[in-house]
């Protein structure tokens, strides 16, 4: 529902902020990770993710989208709730979490409180293949897209598709179509390919 508030930070400690967008005071549960990465001025910008439940709304909020994608991903596992999420991203970095996932790390893994062995090779089961094929490069916040070709990668990479196939497939529209195709060309022709 929410992408991101941005506006002016007027609380901030390890467990929340307070960002005031539009006259109104958005209270924010982030992680560690995202309370180390922002700076001590007035204006921010939070990634935010909406959790619905039958007595409450609460907002988690992160520095960036790699953060909140691989927050997506972990509580996408069942026994993984968003509070155990966040207490993953705030106990090891995001680059580790899914360096560990990916590698089978499970004593690093294991390591996290309120993560079990149970919990650990779930997470490795479910997610492995999935931040495999995302590649290292999908914690990395998505560039500000200024040529056709990043732009179309984005786009497919936001529907889902892994990078490297994606890649190949923009490659290939490109080399078929030319360098003159629009964004909605290219994506057009690159899903042909997918």
């Amino acid at each position: 529902m929410y992408d991101y508030i941005d506006g002016r930070l007027t609380f901030k400690c390890p467990a929340y902020v307070v960002v005031e967008a539009g006259g109104i005071g958005y209270h924010i549960n982030i992680s560690l990770n995202t309370y180390s990465a922002l700076g001590a001025g007035e204006r921010c910008k939070m990634y935010v993710w909406l959790h619905v439940k039958e007595d409450a709304h609460t907002l988690y909020g992160f520095i960036d989208e790699g953060e909140r994608r691989l927050f997506l991903h972990l509580i996408s596992v069942s026994g993984i709730g968003p509070n155990t999420g966040r207490m993953m991203l705030s106990s090891i970095t995001p680059a580790e979490i899914q360096t560990a996932i990916v590698n089978a790390d499970l004593p690093l893994i294991q390591r996290i409180k309120g993560i079990g062995a149970k919990s650990a090779q779930r997470l490795v089961l479910e997610l492995q293949d999935k931040l495999k094929k995302e590649g290292t490069g999908s914690l990395i916040a998505a560039p500000l897209s200024n040529t056709t070709r990043e732009e179309s990668l984005s786009a497919l990479m936001m529907l889902g598709f892994a990078k490297l196939p994606a890649e190949k497939a923009i490659d290939s529209a490109i080399k078929n179509g030319g360098m003159d195709l629009t964004v909605e060309q290219m994506i057009k022709i690159a899903l042909k390919n997918l």
